[in-house]
């Protein structure tokens, strides 16, 4: 049975499929197996795109899929804490958080250097390498544009490229050992993001300010939630494109 509702909803905005299709990135092959092939349904992203094009609730569209009202709802439970600075956040939570780690061991920052000088944090790292817990670290290259538009942001210029130098120099005791890699981004970032299983600490980057000023979002993984796995694919994302580096003076080069 095709899916009328999509069809329709189609019709009604005046677009052809090929419109739609260009609007949405994708072919228009594909819109039209979302029509009429509906087993073979779309990934969640383009379901939020194609009800957003389409001024329509997802859950109409693809009647299986919650409500906004549902998906708002599993999202507030999953938000533990807003910090409205990050300045603000108990010093003991970063250690606390990634001491609870088995898993998943993530840092994605552009330099994180105030976490550099926390001698119980670089402790937490040590101890979890020694458990087997894979500890990924991803800097900002200091070559790359993508930091030296976010030093201008932030009204420090080249200092910001000189903070991730010298972060990475502040982290070499912990270069090789088991488990602990490091790769350098020239990803854009619009959070430094601080994962530790199914929890993380998000800190947003506002245009002006430094990242320490920014509200920090602790987020927990729940069922049915979808906050969470949205910083964590993010986080994929930048690690896969990321290049790897052997040591703190490992920066020739650019990222991928």
């Amino acid at each position: 049975m095709a899916n009328e509702r999509l069809r329709g909803a189609i019709i009604e905005s005046g677009m052809t499929l090929d419109q739609v299709a260009e609007r949405l990135g994708v072919s228009a092959k594909t819109v039209e197996r979302w029509i009429n092939e509906p087993k073979r349904q779309p990934y969640r992203r383009f379901k939020y795109a194609a009800a957003s094009l389409l001024q329509c609730e997802m859950s109409y569209l693809w009647p299986e899929e919650r409500t906004s009202a549902e998906v708002t709802e599993a999202g507030n439970a999953e938000l533990v804490q807003l910090y409205p600075h990050r300045s603000v956040v108990p010093n003991r939570l970063w250690p606390q958080l990634y001491a609870r780690a088995t898993r998943h061991f993530d840092v994605l920052v552009y330099s994180g250097f105030w976490l550099t000088e926390d001698a119980a944090f670089h402790q937490v790292v040590k101890e979890k390498s020694a458990a087997g817990v894979p500890v990924r670290f991803m800097l900002g290259d200091p070559d790359s544009a993508a930091v030296a538009v976010r030093g201008g942001d932030e009204g420090i210029g080249g200092a910001m490229a000189s903070k991730i130098r010298n972060a990475l120099v502040n982290y070499a005791p912990l270069f090789g050992l088991p488990g602990v890699e490091f790769r350098l981004h020239s990803t854009t970032l619009y959070n430094s993001i601080y994962r530790a299983d199914d929890e993380m600490l998000a800190n947003g980057h506002l245009y002006g300010v430094g990242a320490y000023m920014a509200p920090v979002l602790h987020i927990q993984r729940i069922p049915g939630g979808e906050l969470f796995d949205a910083y964590a694919e993010s986080i994929e994302r930048v690690w896969e494109t990321a290049r790897p580096i052997s040591s703190p003076t490992d920066l020739g080069g650019s990222s991928a």
